[in-house]
């Protein structure tokens, strides 16, 4: 067994040490954060930087994804949806953290074009089920509250997790994993992290999943994402919905509480600042157009973070003797995390089988 140390507690770094510790290998995390617990509502931003993974709306749609990612995007999403479902498993709790129950694609007549250039890229992931077109009638059936002369399509066996709470239950049942909270690692070397205090911390294998921390060893960019919670306790909705939308990648995705979240716009910036005035107002149109039952909702909250990108958008895995860096994951993190963690491992030769998920 290996000692390891892990550059950053987001997504990928929580996974990696919950599924090596439970293999046996001694794991140490390091984070500048001040612990595993989500952030308050209303402190994600400049004053307060958090893992990129906190700030999303947990879609596993791989299908969905195909309305801008390329094939090996969608592929590495196929390949972790059975990943998640027994991760879920594996973590428990109260409330299910991963549930599979399809998705739905829409689009306004407008955008009829858009959707059959996107439902023809289904050809590149042969793997997957067909989309299926919907009638109104079936629509309803589905999501009585969708608003009428929607085109929909469903998409099978697509589903979404609970970010915030997957990412403490990850930390919490790391069982022997030492947490470094408050401890920023400012470089990432073979066989070792070094710290923001000076201190150096020897392993058999370094892993770096920093994000955008990891500059500039490795070249990125942040790519701002923005979300608005709704308190809708009145609008049914049982499954997530992507519309196709000129200027957005819009998504609604129910959570416990009668909440739906929207998001998310992809902008160009590395500004953390809350999101403006422009893109609220064209997120919760467009959410509204959709379900127009929306129109009570109470905005509970504004969030918005950064996520780091590559220039071609594709996640990177580098190995050499002793260091593993994960990084680039974009807009993709929750949707590609697992198939990449057993890549990544692979490519270091770290045993850490799956099976482990149910021991």
């Amino acid at each position: 067994m290996a000692r390891i140390g892990i550059a950053g507690a987001g997504v990928l770094g929580r996974l990696l040490a919950w599924r090596l510790a439970r293999t046996g290998h001694t794991v140490s995390v390091f984070d500048p954060a001040a612990g595993p617990q989500p952030p308050a509502v209303g402190q994600i931003g400049a004053a307060a930087p958090h893992a990129a993974g906190f700030t999303a709306a947990g879609m596993l749609s791989p299908i969905a994804e195909l309305d801008h990612a390329d094939a090996p995007i969608a592929r590495l999403g196929w390949r972790s949806l059975p990943r998640w479902r027994a991760i879920g498993d594996a973590l428990g709790g109260d409330e299910p953290l991963v549930r599979v129950n399809d998705s739905l694609l829409l689009a306004h007549g407008s955008d009829r074009g858009a959707a059959q250039r996107v439902l023809a890229r289904l050809d590149a992931l042969p793997e997957a089920p067909r989309a299926e077109a919907l009638t109104r009638v079936q629509q309803h059936a589905l999501e009585p509250a969708l608003a009428p002369g929607l085109l929909a399509w469903r998409l099978p066996g697509e589903g979404q997790l609970l970010p915030r709470e997957t990412l403490l239950a990850l930390a919490q049942q790391a069982h022997g994993v030492q947490w470094h909270w408050g401890c920023a690692i400012t470089q990432a070397q073979p066989g070792r992290l070094l710290a923001a205090d000076g201190t150096a911390h020897a392993f058999d294998l370094a892993i770096d999943t920093r994000g955008l921390g990891a500059r500039p060893e490795l070249v990125l960019r942040g790519v701002r994402g923005e979300l608005v919670w709704l308190h809708a306790p009145g609008v049914a909705l049982a499954r997530p919905l992507r519309l196709l939308h000129p200027r957005h990648r819009v998504y609604l995705v129910p959570r416990p509480g009668g909440r739906i979240v929207v998001g998310a716009s992809e902008i160009e910036s590395e500004d953390r600042s809350p999101p403006s005035l422009r893109s609220a107002v064209e997120l919760l149109s467009a959410a509204h157009s959709v379900l127009p039952e929306l129109a009570e909702a109470r905005i509970e909250h504004l969030e918005s973070n950064l996520r780091p990108a590559r220039a071609d958008n594709a996640p990177v895995i580098e190995h050499a003797a002793g260091l593993l860096r994960i990084n680039g994951l974009f807009r993709h993190g929750w949707l590609i995390a697992p198939a990449l963690v057993d890549d990544a491992l692979a490519a270091a030769d770290i045993a850490a089988p799956l099976e482990t998920l149910h021991a």
